[in-house]
């Protein structure tokens, strides 16, 4: 049986150089794991209500709707989050 994906959202900004760097080393470690995972962004400034909550805070990465990074994906722990098959720990 395979595992479901595992669901990553990235809340992030146009123009961003730190979302799209945070957005292509998931992608890169996903492929270097073979971990098969949700990708979903969400650009905050589409939604006042999201600008209120992340202001500057951007990029700001959920996995399996816990917050794992802000600004900076650790990517020593999300190789080993995707090794582990999606075990999540709390920032």
């Amino acid at each position: 049986m395979t595992p479901e994906p595992i669901s990553i959202t990235v809340y992030s900004r146009e123009n961003c150089h730190l979302c799209d760097e945070a957005k292509q080393t998931i992608e890169r470690i996903s492929d270097d794991t073979n971990t098969d995972i949700s990708l979903t962004e969400i650009d905050v400034d589409t939604d006042p209500a999201l600008q209120s909550e992340y202001g500057e805070r951007v990029p700001y990465i959920c996995i399996d709707d816990r917050p794992a990074y802000k600004f900076r994906v650790d990517e020593a722990d999300l190789y080993d989050r995707f090794e582990n098959e999606g075990e999540t720990k709390t920032d």
